[in-house]
């Protein structure tokens, strides 16, 4: 049985749902070598950032909870920025056409445009969106939740404190 706990963000941005899950039953696994596109539209996987815990957010433009928490994830790529990389993959299947435009009007700071235009992770995950994976700075995963979450908040600040355990 899947070690799940509800997770209630704290200050959560109006369109995200009330309440995330999250999942541990996947804990030590290692990230699928699934390829996407960098923003330079160059081919990397989540073990191409290996070295530093990464936080993948598989998200799409047209998802409202998605969009609402990409704020809270701009300011934590800032917040962490040498700690812990933050990596936003869009599942458009209209990649740079929806994505581009989209980063462009909202005017993040921190995180950039990665593509999974065919939607190979969420399809690997089995994942709705938004969904969150953290990995630890070997390429393990700690958890990952499913549900929009204020990434600034206390509910997530608790959870990210998790990858300097999984380390030990």
């Amino acid at each position: 049985m899947p070690d799940e706990m509800p997770a209630t963000p704290s200050s959560a941005p109006a369109a995200a749902p009330a309440k995330s899950v999250v999942d541990r039953s996947h804990k030590g696994e290692a990230a699928p070598a699934i390829g996407f596109a960098d923003p330079q539209d160059k081919q990397v996987t989540i073990a191409s950032f290996k070295g530093k815990p990464v936080l993948v957010n598989l998200w799409a433009t047209w998802c409202a909870p998605c969009v609402a928490e990409m704020p809270t994830l701009d300011t934590l790529a800032a917040a962490q920025a040498g700690k812990l990389v933050v990596l936003t993959v869009s599942q458009d299947l209209d990649g740079q056409a929806k994505v581009l435009p989209f980063f462009e009007q909202h005017g993040f700071k921190t995180i950039k445009p990665y593509i999974d235009a065919q939607a190979s992770l969420s399809i690997a995950y089995k994942a709705n969106l938004p969904t969150t994976i953290l990995y630890d700075a070997t390429g393990k995963e700690v958890w990952r939740v499913t549900g929009g979450m204020d990434w600034t908040g206390k509910e997530a600040a608790g959870l990210l404190g998790e990858v300097n355990q999984s380390a030990r």
